[in-house]
């Protein structure tokens, strides 16, 4: 190699290193930040009216961030000592963290200036009780207060609270608030999000989600949008659907800098805009649907062009697979008739149209199946030449006027496989990438929106889409390997996974709802209550025993018949019908068996077993036969 060839090699690697180095420390830092999130929700209060909303509200915030990335901890319907548990165990999760966010939803109360948070076993009597039952705002703010960037805690807490109106007041002077009281955090870097201002309440709103939540979960964990101005559209939102009733506050300070929640995404620089690439999308989506209805609106927009005459081989591909599928129809009729004339014996000359008929449908249905043959092989070879064009050359492949003929005629197959939705013909990164997240979505594996961001939440779904798919697919990043082979799924690959309470219903979650007298274990199953179980009294065998004797000792005639024991069970001798039924007697004598015939019960005396006898065999009358006494 020259002199001057080794100076530019120097040069390209000086520059790829200049640019590695760049990247790192563009999105080394957002890759590191650790981001974690507690979500509570209270709503099956047990001494006061239960909520509707804050489970629903919890579930909603809780998968927003953990499709924006955080680590996620989600509780509902705690008690005091479980509450107490998850703080500390939250306190321990968020040390190391950069970000961190508490999101509260249930009853609140204001005491003496200081909030509190209801946990759903408190009964609050008297006022003194908040002390003891419920968890001041400052014991929340301690969770987290090792976390090094952003402390946020947010309480949709600020509803018309049952405990307040009911609560004894021990202390004159001691003042209980409506809402939730103005609060300064003594932290930096600290904000407190009240659902309402303070000294007033919110609305629950009419659906199953509170007006405050469904505008947190629309603006608050968006790419590089600072937390501040997220929280201004938040107000605007609540604002504009209570008509001005509530008004959202944050409380708090931060500095000049942007404080998203969620960094921006960094956007790959473009290299060249293909032109095609819209009408290369809309002939892919309109391949997925596979029906002439969907090649017919392909063409309506696009009548021109590479991609048009693909189309109209497609639209002559399905027209020739629903005329043989017709033809094969009618050959099933035409023999089903000609069947059904000969079996009923019809003239000939029927029979002779019959079979005709049948010729005709059969000819009819050689020559559609080869047309569906030929037409098969140019929809193939059509789409053949455009992958080869596009791993060849993607520009040319989808420029325009050069590559609008294709063979009329089939050409022979290539052994290697026709990839038909290749993304590679100078589309962006962030297409293909939205590309297969919608694809993770429509299979049930992402449930996040197809934003062109592959970051953990969309690696983890293509995890699992892996592990229910028994597929390998790198999860590192997006490829047209992945997008293709998660198209051949038909269907739904990844089970609906939903919270404990809850239960899959299609592809929604339903909340499970046990039967009275059940309750729901651990296992998210409805179990039966187990009652008391009714205990013997001892004396109660004891007395039977002896009223057996005495009855054996006031009519022993009842008890040793021979004459009844000789000729077997099942025959009356004496007037034994008129005889009550005899009560299973025990004997020291005896076998311990029991025999029963019409007569009633007694013990099989001692000598004597018991054999199983038909009616013709000397067995009792009813049933047809059964156990008799022999003795030997």
């Amino acid at each position: 190699m020259t002199r001057s060839g080794l100076l530019k090699l120097r040069g390209f690697v000086l520059h790829g290193l200049v640019l590695a180095a760049a990247l790192f420390l563009v999105s080394g830092p957002a890759l590191a930040d650790k981001r974690v999130a507690l979500i509570l929700g209270n709503s099956n209060y047990q001494n006061v009216p239960a909520l509707s909303n804050p489970i629903n509200d919890g579930g909603v915030m809780a998968a927003t961030f953990r499709n924006a990335g955080f680590d996620v901890v989600s509780r509902y319907d705690l008690s005091a000592l479980d509450t107490r548990r998850v703080l500390r165990d939250f306190a321990d999760r968020a040390r190391d963290a950069d970000v961190a966010v508490i999101y509260y939803a249930g009853h609140g109360m204001e005491v003496d200036g200081t909030n509190y948070l209801i946990p759903v076993d408190a009964k609050l009597e008297r006022d003194a009780d908040i002390y003891d039952e419920a968890f001041s705002l400052d014991r929340i703010l301690v969770a987290v207060e090792p976390v090094k960037q952003l402390r946020l805690v947010i309480l949709d807490a600020c509803r018309d609270n049952p405990f307040a109106r009911t609560m004894k007041h021990s202390l004159a002077s001691r003042s209980i608030g409506r809402g939730l009281a103005k609060i300064e955090p003594a932290s930096p870097n600290t904000l407190i999000a009240y659902s309402a201002k303070a000294g007033s309440t919110a609305q629950d709103g009419d659906g199953k989600n509170s007006p405050f939540t469904v505008a947190l979960s629309q603006h608050l964990t968006k790419p590089g949008l600072d937390v501040r101005k997220a929280f201004g559209f938040v107000r605007d939102d609540v604002l504009k659907t209570t008509g001005n009733r509530q008004e959202p506050f944050v409380y708090g300070s931060l500095g000049g800098n942007d404080v998203p929640l969620v960094p921006a995404r960094a956007v790959p620089e473009q290299s060249a805009v293909n032109p095609q690439a819209e009408t290369r999308r809309d002939y892919e989506l309109a391949l997925q649907v596979g029906n002439k209805a969907a090649m017919n609106a392909f063409l309506a927009q696009h009548p021109d062009g590479f991609y048009a005459s693909l189309a109209k081989l497609q639209l002559e591909k399905i027209t020739a697979e629903e005329t043989h599928a017709a033809a094969v129809a009618k050959v099933r009729v035409a023999e089903q008739e000609r069947a059904r004339l000969a079996a009923e014996g019809a003239k000939k000359e029927a029979q002779a149209k019959a079979d005709a008929d049948a010729t005709a449908a059969e000819t009819a249905r050689l020559a559609a199946e080869k047309a569906q043959q030929v037409a098969q092989q140019q929809a193939a070879e059509g789409e053949r030449q455009r992958t080869e064009r596009i791993t060849s050359n993607p520009v040319v492949a989808t420029n325009g006027a050069a590559d609008t003929t294709l063979p009329s005629a089939p050409a022979p197959a290539r052994d290697k496989g026709t990839n038909v939705a290749s993304l590679s013909d100078g589309s962006s990164q962030a297409d293909l990438t939205k590309s297969v997240q919608g694809e993770l979505r429509r299979v049930g594996c992402l449930k996040a929106d197809a934003d062109g961001d592959w970051n953990t939440t969309s690696q983890r779904s293509l995890t699992l889409f892996n592990r229910y798919a028994k597929t390998k697919l790198d999860t590192k990043a997006a490829s047209n390997d992945t997008l293709d082979t998660i198209k051949q799924q038909p269907s739904r690959v990844c089970p609906l996974v939903c919270e404990h309470g809850f239960k899959a219903d299609g592809d929604r979650c339903t909340r499970i709802v046990c039967a009275e007298g059940s309750f729901l274990n651990d296992d998210n199953e409805c179990e039966k209550r187990r009652g008391k179980t009714p205990v013997a009294k001892r004396d109660e065998g004891n007395r039977r025993d002896r009223a057996d004797r005495a009855d054996r000792a006031f009519r022993p005639d009842r008890f040793d018949r021979p004459e009844r024991a000789s000729r077997g069970p099942g025959y009356d001798i004496g007037g034994g019908a008129d005889l009550p039924p005899r009560r299973p007697q025990a004997s020291t004598s005896g076998s311990g068996q029991i025999v029963c015939d019409s007569g009633g019960c007694r013990t099989v005396r001692r000598g004597c077993h018991l054999e199983y006898r038909t009616l013709a065999q000397g067995g009792p009358r009813e049933g047809g036969g059964g156990n008799v006494e022999i003795c030997n």
